[in-house]
């Protein structure tokens, strides 16, 4: 082989692994940090175009106690027992689907005031839970996060529901 063609190939093989390499950094998820803040939440998540994204349904609390009223705080806890019970339903529908609780990039979280509290939501409980799933050693992704406080849900013993959006790697 002549040198030319030696060095033409040499050329087309380094443009192909090039390409590659950015191919793959553009199909990266990428999850912007809030400036100068450690609070567990992205300030925002872009998701490229050739990703699959998928939706999960709102997860609500399963009862804890089943001997208890199934309208009552006492079946389902309060909003850090709920927000992991939910949590755990989310983390097992994720991978039901081949998904993990690392590839959510958004989520938005509805909770009914506490009557234990005045009728105010339980953001403390609520964080107590959400960081026991996002933010850790093991699970360090963050998603784009709302927090909202609704005036009820289906079940009124129901203080947390929760939507996530992932993003199949």
């Amino acid at each position: 082989m002549n040198k030319l063609m030696q060095n033409v190939l040499t050329g087309a093989v380094l443009t192909g692994a090039l390409l590659a390499t950015q191919a793959n950094a553009a199909d990266a998820v990428i999850r912007h940090k809030i400036p100068n803040s450690s609070f567990p939440i992205a300030l925002a998540v872009e998701v490229p175009a050739s990703a699959t994204v998928v939706n999960l349904s709102g997860s609500v609390p399963v009862a804890i106690d089943a001997k208890a009223p199934a309208d009552s705080l006492a079946a389902y806890g309060d909003t850090e027992a709920q927000t992991v019970s939910v949590f755990k339903t989310i983390d097992k529908t994720l991978q039901s689907l081949g998904l993990n609780m690392g590839d959510v990039v958004k989520m938005q979280v509805f909770l009914v005031g506490d009557p234990t509290k005045g009728g105010k939501m339980d953001f403390a409980g609520f964080m107590k839970g959400y960081g026991q799933f996002f933010g850790t050693e093991a699970q360090p992704n963050l998603p784009a996060r709302s927090v909202m406080q609704v005036a009820g849900l289906v079940n009124p013993a129901w203080l947390v529901e929760i939507e996530v959006t992932a993003v199949r790697p």
